[in-house]
């Protein structure tokens, strides 16, 4: 069976008091008035991913105020490796735990059994904001690939973090940066590599793309100067460039000075200069393109998760990207105010109106619009 979720379950976790469902395979859509608490829900299935959430928030962030007593998300996770009892638990702020048929587990065992993609609204801006986000949107989409890509990238950030302890310190004796710019240098080809490799394959999944989304060229550039590759290249770069970072007081050199470019192919301009409706288009493109390589290289889709996707494309489009969808064959989490938003799927998805009850949210299943 596809990779999905068959049943949820949020108590005490943001707006929610006490919520279940339980979806088919099918994608699911959730719809309701702003503050219903849809992306919530959302939000407590992209946990089923390594990492922090699709908000990247934390454990306290995310427990249902004023009550403040810890929270806690489950489900039962249809995998290719069986079903799967899956569990996330936060008491009173404390950092979540993960337990997997009740075992505990570490969150890279996640991303060996659940694939998940995401897009939210706050992604509008990707290709005109910050380096930061195009970052973390490629590590999103390499991790969906190589499930050790977190713990790899956790391993240089730990380093990175005592080098630049050091330089703050104004450390000029080699010594004590030669043991932690190894470790830098090894986790850090490796970082790039991964992230090559994913690269590779979205571009290889873009070829299959509906003329409704268009293309991306991608390629990953270094902020300033050029890009080390290999563990050579990089322990080379961090020697030579200590005296500057000395001087900066942090570490100038790196897979965490890259920067994700994007062109949109068929036009051959740069998608920060694109439209608005063009970096949305690119982005959902990619996304999509992600969720095909994913079917190429383990068989399954993924689950994929879009908050408020529907809300600025038109009729046409939205058509086309819930025909994509369903020919993979993927559980797509979907939110947005009011159901006509999601007409075309017809019969092909199940439908959820969440709305604000007394002791906190009512979820109803109903039937297509």
């Amino acid at each position: 069976m596809p990779l999905h979720i068959n049943s949820l379950t949020l108590s005490h976790f943001r707006s929610h008091l006490h919520v279940s469902l339980s979806p088919d395979p099918r994608p699911v859509v959730l719809f309701g008035p702003n503050g219903a608490g849809k992306t919530n829900l959302i939000e407590g299935v992209s946990l089923f991913s390594p990492g922090r959430g699709m908000r990247r928030a934390s454990a306290q962030d995310m427990t249902r105020r004023p009550e403040g007593l810890g929270w806690k998300v489950s489900g039962l996770v249809q995998t290719p490796e069986g079903l799967q009892d899956i569990a996330f638990q936060s008491e009173q702020g404390a950092p979540r735990q993960v337990k997997i048929n009740d075992k505990p587990a570490p969150q890279s065992r996640l991303g060996e059994l659940v694939r998940l993609l995401w897009l939210l609204p706050s992604m509008d801006r990707l290709w005109i904001e910050g380096a930061e986000g195009r970052r973390r949107f490629l590590d999103r989409m390499t991790l969906s690939f190589f499930p050790d890509h977190g713990d790899v990238s956790l391993t240089y950030e730990k380093a990175m973090r005592e080098r630049n302890r050091l330089l703050k310190d104004q450390v000029r004796d080699p010594m004590w940066y030669k043991a932690l710019e190894a470790q830098m240098a090894q986790s850090g080809a490796a970082i790039h590599s991964n992230r090559v490799r994913a690269l590779n394959r979205i571009a290889s999944a873009q070829d299959q793309a509906s003329t409704q989304f268009p293309a991306a060229e991608l390629d990953l550039i270094q902020t300033e100067g050029e890009m080390p590759e290999t563990e050579a290249d990089l322990r080379t770069a961090f020697e030579e460039s200590r005296f500057r970072d000395l001087a900066a007081g942090r570490t100038l050199v790196g897979p965490h000075r890259a920067d994700l470019y994007s062109v949109f192919a068929a036009k051959g301009v740069p998608a920060a200069e694109s439209s608005t409706g063009e970096q949305k288009a690119l982005l959902i493109s990619l996304v999509l393109s992600n969720a095909r390589a994913l079917v190429e290289d383990f068989g399954a889709p993924p689950i994929v998760l879009l908050d408020e996707v529907a809300a600025h494309l038109d009729a046409e489009r939205r058509a086309a990207l819930y025909d994509e969808i369903c020919a993979l064959g993927a559980q797509a989490w979907m939110t947005g105010t009011g159901p006509e938003l999601f007409r075309e799927l017809e019969e092909r998805a199940q439908y959820f109106e969440v709305t604000e009850a007394e002791h906190g949210t009512a979820i109803s299943p109903i039937q297509s619009p």
